[in-house]
Formats: structure tokens, sequence, C-alpha cells
């Protein structure tokens, strides 16, 4: 088999898989890949097998890995000052969610507005990923519940007690008049650019 059709292969399965949120099945292997014969694509999935694109449940059906829907990780590059770049080849797949969403059942996404965490590099338009049952330490990002109203701020103590405070000098720090309930450790920040 060839790198061009293996790879040709494997943009068909990735496009499948992005547009079907699943793999498809032998049979439908057959049109994906634009072959005769379900042997002939078991063939291309026994190879994708073999290199960890996919993988085979207990019950048979193929199961995406982040080799075939994760983004590459290609190396490393400087934030300070530039270097001469050099390809240092595929490191590794990895999956964002995999990265960013470590117990799924316990985390959820919410869409930031306002500037008051833009000093700690949340911005207004960013999506932090909340995780509900991550205990909440002092000085930690929280989403949490003021006098019945909700907040992104770090989570602060002084004495006993425990009040809010946003990462913009302009904002005031929150003392709860009646409650302060944390619905959420921030455990991650996603921007996106364009």
């Amino acid at each position: 088999m060839s790198h061009d059709l293996y790879k040709k292969r494997m943009e068909a399965l990735l496009s499948y898989y992005h547009k079907n949120k699943r793999l498809p099945t032998y049979e439908e292997l057959t049109r994906v890949f634009g072959v005769k014969s379900k042997s002939a694509a078991f063939q291309y999935i026994e190879k994708f097998i073999e290199d960890d694109i996919v993988r085979k449940s207990d019950e048979g059906f193929l199961i995406a890995t982040p080799r075939l829907y994760g983004a590459r990780v290609l190396g490393e590059v400087r934030a300070g000052l530039p270097h001469d770049a050099e390809e240092e080849g595929l490191l590794d797949c990895i999956s964002l969610n995999d990265l960013l969403i470590h117990e799924p059942t316990h985390t959820f996404l919410l869409k930031v507005s306002g500037d008051s965490m833009r000093d700690a590099g949340i911005m207004s338009g960013d999506m932090v990923i909340v995780n509900r049952k991550k205990q909440a330490k002092i000085g930690a990002v929280v989403v949490a519940e003021i006098d019945h109203e909700w907040t992104l701020k770090y989570l602060m103590q002084k004495g006993k007690k425990m009040f809010l405070r946003a990462a913009n000098k302009k904002y005031p720090d929150l003392f709860p008049k009646h409650e302060l309930r944390v619905g959420g450790v921030v455990t991650g920040v996603v921007r996106q650019y364009i």
C-alpha cells in the first residue's frame, strides 16, 4: 500500500468521522474508501489499527483514536527571542478534549463576557472550561454565585470570610451580603483568533 493511498484513505475516514460523528461500518467503508470489496477495506482498517489510528470495541465496532481526529503536536515554539526554526517532526497527536477535559461528566463550558478577568488572561469572548466537582482552593479562578448573581472571579479569603476578586483593578472586591457559593473551578481557557 502506497503512502499516498494510505493518506488518502485516512483523510476519507476522518472526513466521514467529522460529518457523521462516528466511524463507518465495514460495509460503508467500501464507499468511503472507493474500493469494491469489504476485504480491500479491511486491509486498510487492519493497517490503521496497527498504527493506532482506530481500534475495535469489545463489540467489534470501530472507534477513532486521537491519532485520527486529534491535533498533531509538531514540536515547541519559543515565545521569547526567535531562534532558527527546525522541523522537529511529529511528536504526538492529541485530542483537545483529552488534554483539557479530564472529567467530562463534571465539566461544562461558559462563554465569558466582560473584562473583569483580563489581567488573568481571560478575555471577553473566551470560553472557560469549568469543573463542578474540583475542590475550590483560595486563589483559584471560579464561577461563583454571590447574593444570587453569577460571576467569574478569583476566590479569596480574609480571616474566615470568603470573597471574590477581579483580575482588573477597576473592579472592587465582592463580599457576600448573604451567600457565596462556588459553582465550579476554571481548569482551562479556550480562545479562538480567527
